[in-house]
């Protein structure tokens, strides 16, 4: 997308100790001849070096695969990389919290998440220090006061990373050539997440709101991204999390503090309709914005990361169905994110939202479908078929964006903290929370069923809908761990996965196998999802093994080794601990 062309077409940049203007990559003097003085003594260079600072973000590392495909799996929507073999100690042991420190997925997130916070102190340190900062002119004042807002995001958004995967962990704030000492111990997180919280707060100050005058329309950060990210990291530092000292998962006394926080950030863009706003079609925001390298027209995403084609992303490659390259002989994609049975039957057969997360089906190179067994069915919401147009290499990176946050996520934050705060589901809540639903059943909204009216149902309520609203888009797995619900939600997806199996209620008229015609474009049934298989196929259709597919070995696979009270944080990359004699590992690992 637009951002992404100017970080990766224009040339590169370096921002650890130093930087280089993109447009001055080609001059004779030596790079080494620039500094800081130099990067900080204008407008262009000064936004060269903040679009630096969002360069960790679109990394292999970061959510161009590991933070957004792979760390948020296992679940109780969907499941990693799956495989039967020996532990690898790497993504499958990932996924089933089979972990050690030597794990080859752990190193590069953990370092790369450092290498953005290192870009962010650089720019927070030199640009509000930079003479133009007070005596430019007013456009240059402005510019410069939204590099500081968005630097300030994305430090805090590095950190917000660290923690939720981390716990506790080093925390500086000064560029590491300004620090005294490189070798930091663990700082407690609530300490991070004050600072960060309070930067938030001076950065929603900074920067203008999505499509404001002069503000262009690209993945730059605004201020309903700020506000937004502060509802989330204030719900985090109110939620569970486990802690060093006791080992336990412990909510701090003050938590309501956090659950106001969120509700007035969130309060705040609810009423900015003109500036986001769900989009009236659900799977719309994917194959007509992201999936087509389209911004929403509605601002409904709110806070994407910017992939380029070619050289970051692997959204639609590790996920998704497989698919065809004119040109090329076989089937491309991993297909390494599979949904959980229980989840697809968990939506509502009305539930608009269920096969756009969800796809059953694999493409074949003339473009029509053949549906999987009901076990390999993969997560759908990014998919190569849907991007326009057509992928024409066969480059894993196919430039997707990440979404971090929607909307609805703002809507159901508020909805969340109105509940809290006051016992009870306000009219308030009750209508943000069926905003977001009727979207989902779109043409059937009456049929959304009785909003629940205490404390307890609606919030019940609201842990399913945030489910059916957010499936594999990497925000699950840390709903429940700041409920402290994944240990439970494991266990019930078990119990339930293993009654799908033996065929016992609520599943025992579901279809053993299912029909679908062949040479289809699109997946059309020959029978029906809820009834018992009938004996034959309809005259040109055929058969995918369909409950009749699951296994006890795929039940096993979820979540295999999750251990409460340890497995909902990783431990510290043991390069790192090596790197730093101040750095301990916890949590029994």
């Amino acid at each position: 997308m637009k951002m992404m062309k100017i970080v990766f077409y224009t040339g590169c940049i370096v921002m650890l100790t130093m930087a280089v203007s993109c447009k001055k990559f080609l001059d004779k003097e030596p790079s080494s001849a620039f500094d800081e003085r130099y990067i900080f003594s204008d407008v262009p260079n000064a936004t060269s070096a903040v679009v630096g600072a969002y360069e960790p973000l679109t990394h292999q590392q970061a959510y161009g695969s590991r933070l957004s495909l792979m760390y948020p799996y296992d679940n109780d929507e969907m499941i990693g990389v799956t495989n039967t073999s020996a532990p690898d100690n790497s993504s499958r042991d990932l996924s089933r919290y089979n972990l050690q420190a030597t794990n080859a997925q752990l190193p590069g997130p953990f370092q790369q998440l450092y290498v953005g916070i290192e870009r962010a102190n650089t720019c927070i340190k030199n640009i509000p220090a930079m003479e133009l900062y007070s005596k430019g002119s007013a456009t240059e004042q402005q510019q410069l006061r939204r590099l500081h807002g968005e630097a300030l995001t994305l430090r805090a958004q590095y950190y917000f990373e660290l923690i939720r995967n981390w716990g506790d962990v080093p925390a500086q704030y000064e560029p590491s050539i300004d620090q005294p000492d490189l070798f930091l111990p663990k700082t407690d997180r609530d300490s991070i997440y004050g600072r960060i919280l309070n930067d938030l707060k001076l950065a929603a100050e900074l920067v203008p709101w999505r499509n404001e005058p002069g503000v262009a329309a690209d993945e730059r950060i605004t201020k309903g991204a700020v506000k937004g990210l502060r509802a989330r990291i204030a719900l985090f530092r109110g939620g569970y999390s486990l802690r060093r000292a006791s080992r336990q998962m412990e909510r701090a006394a003050d938590y309501p503090e956090y659950y106001k926080i969120a509700r007035e950030e969130c309060a705040d863009i609810i009423q900015r309709r003109d500036k986001h706003t769900l989009n009236p079609s659900f799977q719309a925001v994917f194959k007509d914005g992201l999936d087509a390298y389209k911004q929403d027209p509605y601002g409904e995403v709110i806070f994407e990361i910017a992939m380029a084609t070619g050289l970051t992303g692997n959204l639609g490659y590790y996920d998704g169905p497989r698919f065809y390259v004119a040109g090329n002989a076989g089937q491309l994609g991993n297909s390494s994110i599979r949904v959980i049975p229980t989840y697809f039957y968990s939506f509502d057969s009305l539930d608009t939202r269920r096969d756009v997360t969800t796809a059953p089906y694999y493409n074949n190179a003339d473009k029509t479908k053949t549906v999987q067994t009901m076990v390999n069915m993969v997560s759908g919401k990014f998919r190569a078929d849907w991007i326009t147009p057509a992928p024409t290499t066969t480059t894993q990176q196919l430039g997707i964006n990440w979404p971090v946050l929607r909307f609805s996520d703002v809507l159901l934050m508020f909805a969340e903290a109105e509940n809290e705060l006051n016992n009870g589901p306000t009219a308030a809540a009750i209508a943000a929370y069926e905003e977001v639903r009727k979207r989902g059943f779109k043409g059937n909204e009456t049929k959304i069923g009785l909003t629940p009216a205490t404390k307890a149902t609606f919030f019940s309520a609201l842990v399913s809908e945030r489910s059916f609203e957010f499936g594999g888009e990497g925000i699950r797995k840390y709903d429940l761990i700041r409920w402290n619900l994944l240990h439970q939600k494991i266990q019930e997806t078990r119990a339930n996965y293993t009654k799908m199996m033996k065929r016992e209620p609520p599943y025992n008229n579901l279809p053993q196998a299912m029909y679908y015609k062949t040479g289809s474009p699109t997946v059309i049934w020959g029978n029906s999802l809820y009834q018992p298989t009938p004996g034959t196929p309809p005259a040109g259709y055929a058969k995918a093994n369909w409950v009749s597919s699951i296994t006890a070995s795929w039940i096993t696979n979820v979540a295999q080794l999750f251990t409460p009270n340890r497995s909902e944080l990783l431990p510290i990359p043991q390069t790192s601990l090596e790197a730093n004699h101040k750095l301990t590992q916890d949590y029994g690992y």
